[in-house]
């Protein structure tokens, strides 16, 4: 019996994505996490083969959930499932342990055939993703700033993005005020920009919030 933990803040699509696999994976086992926390406790008090993923999750996003899931349970398949665009961040959470990338505007269809060859061992890609794969490995791929940035510069890049203060990134992160200031130094840096509004802009105009 497959057993599928669904990673996802919003009751809807959970329900959504339940109804999907119950009719392709008649049988398995499913559980509900809204959000890092409540993900991680399930995933200590009992195995789960395979975590669905959400990227917009509140407080810790699905970026910084990955690498960790991906160390503390090797055995257990991720499979992202967002509404953010695949050529954003397909190849970022492959890097970071997923194995397929599947956005929320995609048929039931091939959410269920990703989900089939997830638990089976593959990595599931697009077709477009795997021609952006090919592009980066044969070096033609003409990369955006933003792929420079590490992940947790890519999370602050998304916070001040969605309006929050330097102090309330950082008690978002547990971090220092001064350590979210250097951050957001190297991302404007990085991408060339100077202002909080430049960088919304930029976050915008390449989807990396909605």
């Amino acid at each position: 019996m497959d057993r599928i933990l669904f990673i996802e803040d919003h009751a809807v699509v959970r329900r959504g994505l339940e109804q999907i696999l119950s009719e392709s994976l008649p049988g398995a086992r499913v559980g509900e996490a809204a959000d890092a926390g409540e993900a991680l406790h399930r995933l200590a008090d009992e195995p789960w083969d395979l975590a669905i993923v959400d990227l917009n999750l509140p407080g810790r996003d699905g970026l910084s959930l990955l690498p960790e899931l991906r160390d503390c349970y090797p055995s257990l398949r991720l499979l992202v499932v967002s509404a953010y665009p695949e050529a954003e961040f397909a190849v970022r959470c492959l890097r970071l342990g997923a194995s397929g990338y599947v956005t929320k505007s995609s048929a039931p269809d091939e959410l269920a055939t990703a989900v089939r060859k997830v638990l089976a061992g593959g990595t599931y890609v697009t077709a477009a993703l795997a021609e952006r794969l090919a592009a980066a490995v044969g070096g033609r791929l003409e990369e955006t700033s933003h792929e420079a940035l590490s992940g947790r510069e890519l999370q602050v890049l998304r916070l001040v993005a969605m309006g929050r203060s330097l102090k309330q990134i950082a008690a978002e992160l547990g971090v220092s005020d001064k350590t979210v200031g250097t951050y957001r130094s190297r991302i404007a840096s990085k991408l060339h920009v100077s202002t909080s509004v430049e960088l919304t802009r930029y976050a915008l105009r390449h989807r990396l919030v909605d």
